[in-house]
């Protein structure tokens, strides 16, 4: 059996993060279950926002907990953002008083429509699960979101604490002040929680890949700025060659070896476990149970896959199709962790390749683009929307225009009003709205952050497009093109899906579709990323992952997409201007 930690002696809370596609979610529901297994009673809540739990335990699941069949003692749930968000907006707006008029209450409940308003509507149903809210449970496991959005989730308290401590007397953009004052020692409580390595264990999980441990690095830095030191590292998915002349083998291994042998000292000072990688899809219980032990790991069920050749063009047959136009948006999407930051470089360079002038971006705030690319290209620009900066630029904006002529006091308040950390919500999305812009006259690429930051973002610009279609009368509604109008638009806007051939990577990607759809925006096609369906191992263990390989590839190209590309495993990863040419 894998030897992990969190199991030997578990904290009440355990709280698993990483990059996305690391198999924190995998990782997780298999500590539920084995907890359950010893006859504890367990819930498992997920905080993302494009949550997976659903199919992992394969069950239907909303924001209360609910049974997990055969696995006695365990239950599960979601923190639905949507429902977190009317719950706050209904608690906050009880908290005006019947004096209040309907008019002022119409205003306030504007003010929490925002996408800044859903993510600490959610982070107050997390502080509850951890001040007592949900009571019966020996141990609760958190399932956060990938890296990015956990960091911002978990900064949360101090920020708003530290907002909470100087504004006695103005209204956030979360509406009345008095609403959130009756938050911040649930607030402080949380935080003290999860420090607290008595209370919270916090498994930072990672692969044996240079990407993901740089981000594990990070994520482990801002963790212990947050005072969170608590923390044990998992490598998941390590492996192990076999057969010595298997190339394809040999390189993986040797991959991963030189990674986990360059990890900085942030990672190497951390005690450390390692989870194999094992040849079936970790969906289901029984799977659950086998990721931990290998004992009730089920049969093989094929070890000769298919050998019939997958008739998917390249990328290269992507940017040729892109490339005939003169100019217009890339959106890049898909969970985690499947290479969409790879796959957005590739498809710039090979755009500037071809004589256009691009500009490559993210909206991720655990941006690595500029790793990917690392040099410079004649016609491609290089950069990210970074919160900080584009905060600083929005608060300098508005106190040249709202401030000019405010007297000191006004001016004050105006301050205290901006230095609500909803600020960055509303300078980001300025920001993309200028990038979507800017593809009129350029092509722009867009490494996209993962799902659930996306959706998050996607759902900004879809109340900017209400909110400015509202406020223009019907005989002028169409000299109004909002960023949305634009995203729909398959003249300007070209959303590429990326997903790994793994089931749970294929049924994300599906779902971020279906979400896309319900905004009116359809993807242009969908990129299966790094297939070892053409590498030709020998390896026993990699050959029990292509036949399941080849039935997330049919199912892409024969259901989901309109149109399908396809990128193979390379033993070198494509990092560089050189390598990302020739992909495209």
């Amino acid at each position: 059996m894998p030897h992990f930690r969190a199991l030997t002696a578990p904290t009440p809370y355990l709280f698993f993060t990483g990059k996305g596609g690391v198999g924190k979610t995998s990782l997780a529901c298999a500590t539920a279950v084995s907890l359950a297994d010893r006859g504890l009673r367990v819930l498992i809540v997920s905080t993302d926002p494009a949550s997976n739990l659903d199919e992992m335990l394969e069950v239907t699941l909303n924001d209360r907990p609910t049974p997990v069949p055969n696995a006695t003692g365990l239950s599960a749930m979601n923190i639905d953002p949507e429902a977190a968000a009317e719950n706050y907006r209904s608690k906050v707006l009880e908290q005006l008083g019947p004096e209040v008029p309907p008019d002022e209450r119409s205003t306030v409940r504007e003010q929490l429509s925002g996408a800044c308003t859903t993510e600490i509507a959610a982070f107050d149903e997390f502080v509850g699960l951890l001040d007592g809210d949900i009571a019966g449970f020996d141990h609760i496991i958190f399932d956060t979101a990938p890296t990015g959005h956990t960091l911002r989730l978990l900064s949360l308290p101090k920020a708003w604490t530290g907002f909470l401590k100087d504004n006695d007397r103005g209204a956030s953009c979360l509406g009345p002040h008095s609403g959130l004052k009756m938050q911040e020692d649930r607030f402080r409580k949380a935080l003290q929680a999860l420090g607290d390595s008595k209370q919270t264990t916090i498994i930072l999980v990672t692969r044996a890949d240079r990407g993901a441990i740089r981000e594990a690095a990070r994520t482990a830095a801002e963790l212990d700025a947050l005072n969170l030191s608590n923390q044990l590292l998992v490598v998941n998915g390590r492996f192990h060659a076999t057969d010595p002349t298997d190339v394809v083998a040999v390189a993986i291994e040797r991959d991963q070896d030189e990674a986990l042998a360059a990890m900085p000292a942030s990672l190497t000072n951390l005690l450390r476990d390692e989870i194999p990688l094992l040849g079936f899809d970790i969906v289901g219980l029984v799977a659950l149970r086998a990721l931990l032990s290998p004992a009730n790991q089920p049969s093989p069920v094929s070890t000769e896959p298919g050998t019939e050749p997958i008739d998917l063009p390249g990328l290269n047959r992507l940017v040729d199709d892109i490339a005939q136009g003169k100019h217009g948006l890339i959106m890049v999407m898909g969970k985690g962790g499947v290479g969409k930051t790879t796959i957005a470089a590739a498809i710039a360079t090979g755009l500037a390749k071809r004589g256009h002038a691009v500009h490559l971006s993210t909206t991720d705030p655990a941006a690595h683009v500029s790793f990917v690319v690392d040099g410079v290209m004649p016609g491609l620009t290089v950069d990210r929307i970074d919160p900080r900066v584009e905060t600083e630029r929005y608060v300098a904006k508005i106190l040249a225009s709202r401030g000019r002529n405010l007297d000191e006091q006004a001016k004050a308040l105006l301050l205290e009003d901006l230095a609500s950390p909803c600020t960055e919500e509303v300078a980001v999305f300025h920001a993309f709205s200028h990038i979507v812009g800017e593809a009129r006259s350029a092509f722009v690429v867009l490494d996209t952050a993962p799902t659930g930051h996306t959706l998050l973002l996607l759902d900004a610009t879809g109340a900017y497009h209400r909110q400015m279609t509202s406020q223009v009368a019907p005989t002028g509604a169409g000299r109004i093109v909002t960023p949305l109008m634009r995203l729909q638009d398959p003249n300007h806007t070209k959303v590429i899906l990326v997903a790994l051939p793994e089931t749970t990577p294929v049924s994300e990607a599906a779902s971020l579709q279906d979400d896309l759809r319900r905004a009116g925006v359809e993807p242009y096609g969908w990129v299966i990323n790094k297939s070892l369906a053409v590498s030709g191992t020998r390896d026993p263990l990699l050959r029990l992952r292509l036949d399941r390989e080849r039935t997330q590839i049919a199912r892409v190209q024969n259901g989901l997409a309109k149109r399908a590309f396809i990128v193979g495993w390379r033993a070198k990863p494509p990092i560089g201007v050189e390598e990302l040419r020739r992909l495209s």
